[in-house]
């Protein structure tokens, strides 16, 4: 299959709700990360041919410890689109997903181009407007969440919707890193962190995906919405559950599961 068959493949099984095999498995033995990201871009090119608008990029295992489990020293970029959007405190319909997992994240609002190499935290939190807090939720296309790092950077690092918080507050009134979070499901604590979970500093997230974008000769660019990891590990979600998750200084995020 080429790339562009295996990225409708899988925006396919996106889109029909229904879950493949790993690509790995039978289609592409040997794929490699550089590969898998083309597929990714092909992904994103068809969501653009059907009228859809990049929100921003999302970051993922941004966390040490699922870097050492996926053994690699960098973690993994996707795309947010605008039908991905979920309105705060609003329902998700579980029959919209496949196998649906949510986590607690900051996101980054930049106010200005950031352009790689070399990017620094710093250099990132000069750069953003605003933080706010975000519940996005992941939906692997793969069964039982069972795929390689090339899978799951083909499959646009398994996004599915996001939830923003309405609070936003400038990055220079936060110390970002000791944001603590907490994330329930029907009242019942499911996760807790702090924003030093994510690569020690979530403008390092921001820092290293621009970094990373510049091989591409590319760039991230003002107005852009960028996720910058999961500071709590993902939960699965189930018919009937409301999702809360409160950030020190940033508020707290909501939404609910109908069917």
């Amino acid at each position: 299959m080429t790339n562009k068959e295996l990225a409708k493949f899988l925006l396919d099984a996106e889109l029909q709700r229904k879950e493949v095999v790993k690509i790995t498995s039978d289609k592409v033995p040997n794929l490699t990360v550089e590969e898998a990201y083309t597929i990714q871009e092909e992904i994103v090119n068809l969501k653009l041919e059907q009228g859809h608008s990049i929100v921003g990029p999302k970051m993922g295992l941004t966390s040490r410890a699922k870097m050492k489990q996926m053994n690699v020293e960098e973690a993994i970029y996707g795309y947010i689109f605008d039908n991905m959007v979920v309105q705060e405190g609003s329902e998700i319909s579980l029959a919209d997903f496949i196998h649906p997992k949510v986590e607690a994240e900051i996101a980054f609002i930049l106010g200005k181009d950031i352009e790689g190499p070399g990017i620094s935290g710093a250099q990132v939190l000069a750069a953003t407007d605003y933080v706010c807090s975000a519940l996005e939720i992941i939906d692997s296309r793969y069964e039982n969440f069972n795929f390689t790092l090339p899978d799951v950077i083909a499959d646009n690092a398994s996004s599915s919707k996001v939830v923003f918080g309405n609070k936003i507050r400038r990055p220079e009134d936060l110390d970002l890193d000791l944001v603590g979070t907490v994330l329930s499901i029907n009242g019942e604590i499911k996760d807790l962190g702090a924003g030093a979970a994510v690569l020690g500093h979530p403008a390092n997230s921001v820092a290293m995906l621009a970094n990373m974008l510049h091989r591409k000769g590319e760039k991230l660019k003002a107005g852009q919405v960028i996720l910058t990891g999961g500071i709590t590990g993902a939960v699965h979600l189930s018919y009937g559950d409301h999702v809360t998750a409160k950030l020190d200084g940033l508020g707290e995020v909501t939404f609910s599961v109908g069917e």
